[in-house]
């Protein structure tokens, strides 16, 4: 399998409350609270240590609150490549609902300075060449621009690396700008950035063509439950739709799904394959709390029931 480094800028210790129905204003008493380790890099990691993956993680953390991360990388058998900072790292509270509803607070994340930022870099030139794929992911804290991760970016493309791209906002805009590898917004994420809405199959082969012209390989536009759409130079657009689950939380899903992404493209998977099994863990994910490979069983059943088709593009 291969060795992956997953860039998590902006972690958080995810609170998730889970209550009946959500009464803004009033007193709700909760069924059950749970903490997790996460960021969106970090999520992606747990799924592709699930599929065998080598995984080192990466990103800035804050020391006053480092104890739930250093135990998840103890326990994933992560290598860890942190840059520590001054303060705690962000806790983002997740409040979910028994129909699957998540209302999400959270937090801003600590002031990285301009020494930790060379700090990270640093450490990214001596270990980056070593694996396979780097996969960055999630929200800027503060002190981070967007420009940085641009030349972040630029910095690991350099080491002849697959650069993976997940974040949003001006961060994505940026981003884009220097030609990662694979992207994985959702249709209103890349809407935003591009100025122009996409909900058409037309906006988005448009918008896919503009991507790759800007050296983007794999244009992955999610649609939550109403599915995902591929767009790869060489081989034919793909659609596929998931299952109806019941839903316990959303949480992790769009994470889930790049990391099934990755596995079946840097595993040499069939498109087909690749975009089945992906789709088939990102509805594993939104059937629990929390973020992994939980039931290799459930896996293959909802693997069976996704529907992969081709776009009509032309």
């Amino acid at each position: 399998m291969a060795r992956i480094l997953t860039i998590t800028l902006n972690p958080a210790l995810d609170l998730t409350v889970r209550v009946p129905q959500l009464a803004p204003g009033e007193v709700n008493r909760s069924q059950a609270l749970l903490s997790h380790a996460a960021g969106k890099g970090l999520n992606v990691a747990q799924v592709l240590a699930d599929l065998g993956h080598s995984l080192t993680v990466s990103g800035f953390l804050g020391e006053d609150n480092q104890q739930a991360f250093e135990a998840l990388f103890q326990r994933r058998g992560f290598a860890d490549a942190f840059i520590r900072v001054p303060g705690e790292t962000r806790s983002n509270i997740k409040l979910a609902e028994d129909n699957g509803r998540v209302t999400d607070i959270n937090g801003p994340g600590p002031q990285v300075s301009e020494l930790a930022q060379q700090a990270l870099l640093d450490k990214l030139d001596h270990i980056a060449a070593s694996h396979d794929a780097v996969v960055v992911a999630g929200s800027l804290p503060r002190g981070i621009t967007a420009q940085w991760l641009r030349e972040l970016v630029l910095r690991l493309k350099a080491f002849g690396l697959k650069v993976i791209l997940d974040t949003s906002g001006e961060a994505l805009k940026e981003g884009l700008r220097a030609g990662p590898w694979l992207v994985k917004p959702n249709a209103e994420e890349l809407s935003e950035v591009l100025g122009s809405a996409i909900s058409s199959l037309d906006a988005q082969v448009s918008a896919a063509t503009q991507l790759q012209t800007q050296g983007v390989v794999h244009v992955v536009i999610s649609h939550g439950a109403q599915g995902v759409n591929w767009f790869s130079p060489g081989t034919p657009s793909m659609q596929a739709i998931p299952p109806k689950v019941r839903v316990a939380s959303t949480v992790g899903a769009g994470d889930s799904l790049l990391a099934g992404m990755v596995h079946g493209l840097i595993s040499g998977h069939s498109p087909e394959q690749t975009l089945r099994t992906a789709t088939a863990i990102a509805a594993m994910a939104v059937t629990q709390i929390g973020f992994g490979i939980s039931d290799a069983v459930q896996l293959a059943t909802l693997e069976s029931a996704v529907n992969v088709s081709t776009l009509a593009t032309e």
